[in-house]
């Protein structure tokens, strides 16, 4: 066992958080400005150039195999990349990369969306969730329906993130109605759903900066060569694909805390009450070890998830602890560093606040805590995984 980075994994390490640090903090109060007077944090056009700069570090389809002109740095990369991308709020993605479950495309699939989004022609998105149906899926509602060569998609989904954005829409939709109505899981399909076959997006406004979307389809005609994987195997797809969100939202929050408790120390060993720095306080010191402490425990976490990933084995159990503790962990830490910071920390002039409804946002999407805990304790208590199964 090595609990360190290998050179290799350090030098990535360095070599993003130089990027992060010349290319994307400096950007921080401008981002401000802009969300404050309601535009996007950074244009279309500013991306595009942040991530051909990222390209000149070496970072492009930093997930994408190496066949699609990409990196493909492994499981455990991403997560420090992740980490150290997640110290700044700037909405930065990296260019050259897609959705995991686009690979399982065939090969006229892989042609017209694949390449094209990986190469930055095409944007994509990928629905689920609806009105009714959140953790639940066996309240899905929208139906697909065979029409000859064609499926007739009606109904709606919500909270998808990228969905104003996207060109295409990898949807689940009821194809056979009585399967899931047995076991809320099969009978569904998953389609690839061009914009231009008919439907439409809405704005959804939240407390935060995510602006996720709403999707309705009425009659949406959709060719059979459009189904993504197997007929009513679209469940498994979405499991994936939300399966490699899990252990992510706990890197990012792993990158933003790190970076709010230095701002919490800096902060504390400036700012005086009664004639002493607020860091020779005891209140003041420990919320900082017990940030600390945390952060340090979710680091683990996501690694351990992230590696596991990497030797080909199943991650799940991992990757819902990774996020069920790092989002918990990051709501803990951003709450005390604006205590620390006062009525400062509660202001727009600093971006505590802007983090603290972010992070907010983490222990709902991609499956709540209550859908973590109920999946790490029903591992447990059926013997799919052994208590200290994981070294």
């Amino acid at each position: 066992m090595h609990l360190r980075l290998s050179e290799e994994q350090e030098m990535v390490q360095k070599t993003i958080r130089r990027f992060v640090e010349k290319e994307l903090i400096p950007l921080e109060n401008d981002v401000l400005k802009n969300e404050r007077e309601g535009r996007p944090g950074i244009s279309k056009e500013k991306l595009k150039e942040l991530q051909l700069k990222a390209k000149e570090f070496g970072f492009w389809g930093i997930n994408t195999p190496e066949e699609y002109g990409g990196s493909d740095l492994g499981q455990m990369m991403m997560a420090i990349v992740y980490m150290e991308v997640a110290k700044t709020f700037v909405p930065f993605t990296f260019g050259g990369s897609a959705d995991n479950i686009l690979y399982y495309g065939n090969e006229e699939q892989k042609k017209k969306y694949l390449i094209p989004t990986i190469n930055g022609e095409k944007k994509s998105c990928f629905a689920m969730t609806e009105p009714d149906a959140g953790s639940d899926t066996r309240n899905l509602k929208m139906t697909a329906v065979k029409d000859g060569k064609e499926w007739v998609l009606n109904g709606e989904k919500t909270f998808i993130t990228g969905g104003n954005e996207a060109d295409f829409v990898m949807v689940i939709a009821i194809t056979d109605k009585e399967l899931h109505q047995k076991t809320g899981r099969d009978g569904v399909t998953c389609f690839i759903v061009d914009r231009d076959m008919g439907w439409k997006s809405e704005y959804i406004d939240t407390m935060g900066e995510w602006g996720p979307a709403g999707l309705v389809f009425d009659n949406v005609r959709v060719p059979e060569e459009n189904i993504l994987g197997e007929i009513n195997g679209g469940y498994n797809l979405g499991l994936e694909w939300i399966g490699f969100a899990r252990w992510v939202v706990g890197a990012r929050a792993v990158g933003m805390s790190e970076r709010l408790l230095q701002m919490a120390i800096d902060y504390s060993k400036e700012r005086k009450t009664f004639g002493k720095p607020i860091a020779e306080r005891q209140g003041i010191q420990w919320p900082i070890a017990d940030s600390a402490v945390e952060i340090e425990a979710a680091k683990w976490l996501v690694l351990n998830a992230a590696f596991t990933l990497d030797q080909g084995e199943d991650n799940r159990q991992l990757a819902s602890m990774a996020k069920l503790y790092g989002a918990n962990m990051g709501n803990r830490v951003v709450d005390r560093v604006l205590q620390i910071h006062g009525g400062m920390g509660y202001t727009r002039e600093l971006p505590i606040e802007r983090w603290y409804r972010e992070a907010r946002l983490w222990r709902i999407y991609d499956g709540t805590d209550e859908i973590q805990r109920m999946i790490i304790s029903r591992n447990l208590l059926k013997g799919h995984v052994k208590v200290g199964q994981y070294v």
